[in-house]
């Protein structure tokens, strides 16, 4: 992730880690983050996925959704990496953090705004 980035996840996972967590391989890992359902950014050199995004040994469940509609905006995966951990107060600090709780429709609705 670059410098430009205001706001970054608290904790990194990297790749193999990710695969044991999930209980796929790290090939599957790898297609998770080509086919958009997983977002994976380089951290200290090494390509790791925020440890926000993968909860209780699964992707969380609308990432996939999310990802694909910050794409379909124009977003490369900086940019929606920034907007994921961007602080907003009104989403339980940042839409990364929400997702995983009861804002997830609110970070949904916010993200499909973004299109138009």
């Amino acid at each position: 992730m670059s410098d430009s980035v205001t706001a970054a996840p608290a904790a990194w996972v990297n790749l193999p880690d990710v695969a044991e967590k999930l209980g796929v391989s790290i090939s599957k890992v790898h297609q998770m983050i080509r086919d958009g359902h997983l977002l994976a950014a380089k951290h200290d050199g090494i390509r790791q996925v925020p440890a926000e995004l993968v909860a209780n040994s699964t992707v969380l469940k609308h990432l996939p959704g999310i990802l694909n509609l910050l794409r379909d905006a124009g977003y490369n995966d900086e940019e929606a990496l920034r907007w994921l951990y961007q602080p907003d107060p009104g989403l339980d600090g940042n839409a990364a953090l929400g997702l995983g709780g009861d804002r997830a429709r609110e970070v949904k609705r916010r993200a499909q705004a973004l299109g138009f």
